[in-house]
């Protein structure tokens, strides 16, 4: 995915639905440190108080240091507690609203973007999101409002000793500058090269079996390899640039030049009687939280720059255009399809994968879609749902524009058996169910063994109640075919559309396929995708594409006496049910 930067106020634009939250905590963060501030002052005043006169316990500011600490350790902790609930809650709008887009954007927009990179969105930055909202927010305020209070309660004290102290600070900072002047630049190399060794090592581990079969592990290692490589060179040049300069400013920042500048100034001040000890004794207690508070702030420069990129791509995901649609027409009045002369194009500038196609689907028919590979006919059934829109032309379902209709009316009219069929780690049951929740279990039971699936569920361990697995890891292909079809006749829907539904099948299970999907079939529209061609013989009617174009049409015996393009595909089909090991016809193999 394309990343963009995104700046302070972006951050909190994506924050606005907790905004009111997360300045609340901040606040309570601020006034904690006040309190703490205001604790070390009155520790100083007990101090001089006791020095003063020993033989009297300064009882109210003794009593002032622990009520102050006490409210700084309060109000610090419920500063995080507003925090995180503000991260919680934001975490949860935030991927409801990413999921909400990604169900209404196309899948070509899913397919250019990536699967890795969206999951990556949802889960990984929205989590950036949420640790920089709960643990860094209040620190944030306390790192920016320590410093501006404990200068203004030094200037107070005394104005010498403060410009003291800032004097250290501005040039521990000149020196930082001196050491960051390459930032920007380096922190896109640092963050693209890490980025690069998280997809070597997911390719790595998911293109395991590959790997092992193929290469053992020698070009996918040695693509994880040289991205470590370019992540140590590129860590090594900010070192070497950043170097000394870099471990000067973090020595000069912290607090020990401050107090000792402080030291030795006040302690001057003090001998010449320009400075009540006192102050002094105050001054050294208050003086060291301005340091205190850089080191946090840097570190917080950091983790702000890595979340705006995590933001930025929020953002990008957010702002995805989804296919739009009036949801003001009618409802469908039967169960036709109609193509009327539809172009598309997979992308901007990609190849035409369809060109001026137009048929029709009566209500109750079966309609076949046939040819080479890379002829269209997937495109085409992938376009009835929608999962892209057409460039030109349109797309009828039951007399109504699929573009015009909401998606959930287009789908209470459409059901799908594709032939990768995706089963989630859940019961058996449950994938069942997937679109019909409320349907009862003898429904489910029904569907299944409608689907020539109850007798391998039944002898699952758990039965309907057997997880499927991630994926239906558990299952076979044949299975999950069998679960896909039980959950398009439990949906019962007027249209289906079957994308080489039999895909998987073994001559075992084949059989079983075919008897479950004519359960499926009866009394739909159907438009089915085939490459086995003699699963298509009784249809209606047989559309014939190649190269995005359709070629042909009509019944079987009509495409074979036409001597087309079926007529060829017919012919090959043929000789590869004759076809033996050893390149000799099956009737003649032994």
């Amino acid at each position: 995915m394309p990343r963009t930067e995104a700046g302070q106020g972006g951050a909190w634009r994506i924050m606005r639905p907790v905004r009111g939250q997360i300045r609340f905590a901040m606040a309570l963060a601020v006034a904690s440190a006040m309190f703490g501030l205001a604790g070390m002052g009155l520790l100083a005043l007990t101090l001089h108080r006791l020095m003063a006169a020993p033989a009297l316990w300064p009882w109210e500011s003794a009593l002032g240091v622990l009520a102050c600490t006490a409210a700084a350790y309060l109000l610090r902790l419920t500063a995080f507690d507003q925090s995180h609930y503000a991260a919680f809650r934001l975490e949860t709008l935030l991927r409801t609203a990413l999921a909400e887009r990604l169900a209404r954007v196309s899948l070509g927009y899913v397919q250019d973007a990536g699967a890795g990179a969206l999951a990556k969105v949802v889960y990984d930055d929205v989590k950036a999101l949420h640790v920089f909202v709960a643990d860094s927010t209040p620190l944030y305020a306390r790192a920016y409002a320590a410093p501006v209070v404990t200068f203004a309660a030094l200037l107070w004290l005394d104005w010498r000793l403060a410009l003291g102290a800032t004097a250290v600070l501005v040039f521990g900072f000149a020196v930082l500058a001196l050491a960051m002047r390459n930032r920007g630049e380096m922190t896109r190399l640092y963050n693209a090269a890490r980025e690069q060794v998280s997809a070597a090592v997911v390719e790595f581990v998911q293109a395991m079996p590959v790997v092992r079969t193929f290469d053992s592990g020698e070009s996918t290692f040695g693509r994880y390899r040289r991205a470590l490589d370019n992540y140590l060179a590129v860590v090594s040049r900010w070192y070497r640039e950043a170097g000394f300069a870099a471990r000067f400013a973090m020595a000069v920042l912290n607090p020990m030049p401050t107090l000792a500048v402080l030291l030795w100034l006040g302690a001057w001040l003090t001998w010449t009687d320009r400075l009540d000890f006192g102050r002094w004794l105050a001054v050294l207690l208050l003086g060291t939280g301005m340091a205190e508070a850089m080191m946090p702030m840097m570190m917080l420069k950091h983790l702000v720059d890595r979340v705006k990129l995590s933001i930025a791509r929020i953002e990008q995901v957010l702002a995805a255009p989804t296919q739009p649609a009036t949801g003001q027409a009618g409802r469908p009045v039967d169960a036709s399809v109609r193509f009327e002369d539809v172009d598309f194009r997979y992308g901007e500038g990609g190849a035409e994968a369809l060109a001026g196609v137009g048929f029709s689907v009566a209500p109750g028919s079966v309609v076949a879609l046939v040819g080479p590979s890379g002829a269209g006919k997937s495109t085409v059934a992938r376009l009835i749902p929608r999962f892209w829109d057409v460039t030109a032309g349109r797309i009828l379902v039951g007399g109504v524009d699929v573009r015009e209709m909401p998606a959930e009316t287009l789908m209470r009219h459409v059901a799908f058996v594709f032939q990768e069929n995706f089963l989630f780690a859940d019961s058996v049951a449950a994938n069942i169910r997937l679109g019909t929740p409320e349907a009862d279990m003898a429904a489910v039971v029904a569907a299944a063994k409608a689907a020539q699936a109850h007798d391998f569920i039944a002898a699952l361990p758990q039965g309907y109640d057997t997880p499927a697995g991630e994926r239906g890891a558990f299952l076979s292909g044949g299975q999950r075919q069998r679960i896909a079809i039980a959950r398009a006749i439990l949906q019962n829907r007027p249209i289906l559309v079957l994308d080489e539904a039999t895909a998987f099948a073994d001559p075992e299970n084949e059989a079983a396929l075919v008897a479950a999907l004519s359960e499926l079939m009866r009394g739909k529209t159907v438009i089915l995708v085939a490459h086995r061609l003699n699963t298509v013989r009784d249809a209606d009617r047989i559309l014939v594409f190649d190269r995005g174009r359709l070629v042909e049409r009509g019944r079987h015996d009509e495409l074979l006496a036409g001597d087309g393009t079926y007529a060829r595909l017919w012919r090959s089909h043929e000789r590869a049910q004759s076809w033996a090991l050893g390149g000799r016809p099956a009737t003649e193999a032994r």
